[in-house]
């Protein structure tokens, strides 16, 4: 397994096919993988000295024998997965270091880190990725880029941004009013997701607060270092380095449980949707069950990072993997909402959320909703 790491700061994967081509006993015995050592070879033998000692076998069984003792086994198909340095590549983990140790077999899977989505989406476009980890909104802007070129296949990160201040502790949302808020993630989904919580609380973003605007989270946390009297939105894990870095700071609102009140009384209430999964179309229809094994294996690595049994481990392989510092995972994978949700689920969270940006600016989602054939 390859990884490479990329410039400056904060996507997901596929696998596994076990399927069929034919061959004979003796060309089965030079291409079978570890990943089919469970096929029974005791079968294919004992069919092999009933034809052996047929005096006259007709063309038909000749055939049949054949056919009994040949093994259906499909080549491991390469997989290039791309994710984000942050949530995403650490719901991972697991699943980096099975394919990387040997452990998994069914498909070669070629994880390569990207500190950001401006990195990943043109290997999506350009069919270098065939999975990616990407924001959601970003999926919904690749599908309308692409003309369904791209399908979400799951979400793997809910909110991960928090409110988090220098010392003048905030309580709510009403605290925020004439304070400066520092950010990254103009035009993306920290920009529409801050707008869409101070506007649903009675503040307006352009007047009741300042939001200044930094390209990346670490200009965030330098600025509010800097100022006392401001607050900064980050997204985990930067929020848990930022308590780290000083004795002052303080976590205090979690956006995630603002949107889940805003959205409570909702006929159709919508999750805080921060990362997906998505996969090229013709992948997915190219090789179905290596999506499959792929999303069985994601769903594995979520379980893993997220069980207490094995966050010390899950927190030594982010470490391992370059994503952050050991001991900051320990304290921040609790906190990042890593997540895996599929299906109707996913689809009824996504379409929410993607609806509360659309009606914000609609070039948020690539100018027009997804339709049904984007939810895989």
């Amino acid at each position: 397994m390859k990884n490479k790491f990329i410039a400056a700061l904060c996507v997901a994967v596929l696998s596994c096919s076990l399927l069929a081509g034919c061959g004979s006993s003796k060309a089965t015995s030079s291409s079978v993988t570890a990943a089919t050592t469970d096929a029974p070879a005791s079968a294919a033998t004992s069919e092999v000295p009933a034809a052996a000692t047929s005096e006259a076998p007709t063309a038909a069984a000749s055939e049949a024998a054949a056919e009994a003792t040949s093994v259906e086994v499909s080549e491991p198909v390469d997989v290039n997965i791309a994710a984000l340095k942050g949530p995403t590549a650490m719901g991972m983990v697991e699943f980096m270091n099975n394919a990387d140790s040997g452990e998994l077999t069914d498909n070669s899977y070629n994880f390569t880190i990207y500190e950001s989505p401006d990195e990943v989406s043109p290997l999506l476009v350009q069919g270098k990725a065939d999975i990616a980890a990407v924001p959601g909104n970003l999926a919904s802007v690749l599908y309308n880029k692409t003309n369904g070129g791209v399908k979400v296949i799951a979400i793997n990160t809910l909110g991960v941004l928090y409110i988090v201040d220098n010392g003048k502790t905030v309580s709510s949302i009403a605290d925020l009013k004439g304070r400066t808020i520092y950010a990254s993630g103009k035009g993306s989904t920290p920009e529409y997701v801050l707008n869409y919580i101070l506007e649903q609380n009675g503040l307006d973003p352009a007047k009741d607060v300042t939001i200044e605007w930094k390209s990346e989270h670490a200009e965030a946390l330098s600025s509010l270092l800097a100022d006392p009297d401001a607050v900064a939105l980050l997204p985990q894990p930067f929020a848990t380095v930022a308590k780290a870095k000083a004795d002052t700071i303080n976590i205090d609102l979690d956006l995630t449980k603002e949107w889940d009140t805003i959205q409570a009384d909702s006929e159709t209430p919508s999750a805080l949707v921060m990362g997906v999964a998505v996969a090229r179309t013709d992948f997915i229809n190219e090789h179905p069950d290596v999506v499959e094994s792929f999303l069985q294996h994601y769903s594995d690595s979520v379980n893993y990072v997220n069980d207490e049994a094995t966050l010390d481990d899950a927190a030594s392989l982010v470490g391992k993997y370059g994503i952050v510092d050991e001991a900051v995972a320990k304290k921040a994978l609790p906190q990042c909402n890593i997540t895996f949700i599929t299906g109707d689920e996913m689809k009824e969270k996504l379409q929410g959320f993607l609806q509360v940006l659309y009606d914000q600016d609609k070039t948020a989602v690539g100018g027009t909703l997804p339709g049904d054939d984007f939810y895989y």
